[in-house]
């Protein structure tokens, strides 16, 4: 996968079209991502114990990863991630300027 946990991430398409945010969790089995602030889905909590409130609280669910680009940190864009081998590592880089991701 492409896309690591803490990337800046913009939506390419649904009902979050556009928006950008953090990458929580990456799922590689389901080639899944959460992203902070996106496709949030409301959960029903019963309280378990006494004392203990019951509600409904805001989730974010899971997007498919083919739905998500990187934001280049240097120019700002959602770009494509790329590779480069520097003194025997592999690098992540921007597609667009030629930036380093972290």
């Amino acid at each position: 996968m492409r896309i690591k946990k803490g990337d800046n991430v913009q939506v390419l398409s649904g009902n979050d079209k556009g928006k950008t945010g953090e990458v929580l969790e990456v799922m590689p089995k389901e080639d899944k991502v959460v992203v902070k602030g996106v496709n949030i889905r409301k959960k029903h909590v019963k309280a378990r114990r006494q004392g203990e409130e019951s509600g409904i609280i805001p989730v974010e669910c899971s997007i498919p990863v083919s739905k998500v680009n990187v934001v280049c940190p240097k120019c700002g864009k959602a770009t494509k991630v790329g590779y480069s081998i520097e003194k025997d590592k592999k690098v992540r880089i921007c597609k667009k300027c030629g930036a380093k991701l972290k």
